[in-house]
């Protein structure tokens, strides 16, 4: 497979694909490409509904003059501890943020979570975290606060009673789940009080109650599907 990045006649074929609704591994086999690179791509510059091929080069071509003088010194930086690739890993933890960003998590706040899934432990602490991602700890602190509110990383103190952000801490993405579901309940009630004010039967009201039937089904089959899959990947002993 070709290295280097991507040429902007391969973008462009990048834009016919997801015009004629190719999967990325199919996009990606035609351009003799890893699927994680037309993936990395097309979230990076605006999805697959708002992907333009000429825009995401030039995009690109204006990245790569601004990291110019930060990539010599990286050249010249240590080795991981752990004996991992720092390039490998930072292209990781880029292409998963940019998935969170698309699925709606702030940049900031998808960059940490994306950190977090990158250690082998699980975990960091909050001055860790600013060290990593080379941010305030005022911008760490409020995107651990969100991730803890919308039930996507868990808290713990270690031995030297210290904060950790954890994303191993139990049923974390089973309560995410179940959160999300609950949330998708939540707008079926509202749909469903909507018919009672618009009155039943006109127009109006049979969206509303349409919506809520849908939304109903959704939040019932996201929870059968948590359970579903917690007792199957991780039975209680």
């Amino acid at each position: 497979m070709p290295g280097g990045r991507l040429t902007q006649q391969e973008r462009r074929q990048i834009a016919t694909g997801l015009a004629d609704g190719l999967a990325y591994a199919e996009i990606a086999r035609g351009l003799r490409r890893p699927t994680s690179t037309v993936t990395r791509e097309v979230m990076r510059n605006g999805g697959p509904a708002g992907y333009k091929a000429d825009l995401a080069h030039l995009a690109t071509e204006r990245r790569a003059q601004r990291r110019k003088p930060s990539s010599a010194r990286s050249r010249q930086a240590p080795g991981r501890a752990d004996g991992r690739d720092p390039e490998a890993v930072r292209a990781f933890e880029e292409a998963f943020s940019e998935i969170f960003i698309a699925q709606g998590l702030p940049k900031m706040t998808a960059r940490a979570l994306a950190s977090l899934y990158a250690t082998d432990s699980g975990s960091l602490t909050a001055s860790e975290l600013v060290g990593h991602l080379q941010v305030s700890p005022a911008s760490v602190s409020k995107a651990m606060s969100y991730l803890e509110s919308q039930g996507l990383i868990g808290r713990v103190r270690d031995e030297r009673r210290r904060d950790r952000y954890v994303v191993d801490e139990g049923d974390i993405w089973y309560q995410s789940m179940i959160a999300s579901a609950a949330g998708t309940t939540r707008l079926a009630d509202a749909a469903r009080q909507g018919v009672s004010s618009l009155g039943p039967g006109t127009p109006a009201a049979t969206r509303l109650e349409n919506i809520s039937r849908f939304l109903d089904f959704v939040s019932e089959s996201i929870v059968r599907a948590a359970e579903q899959a917690r007792d199957i990947l991780h039975p209680k002993p």
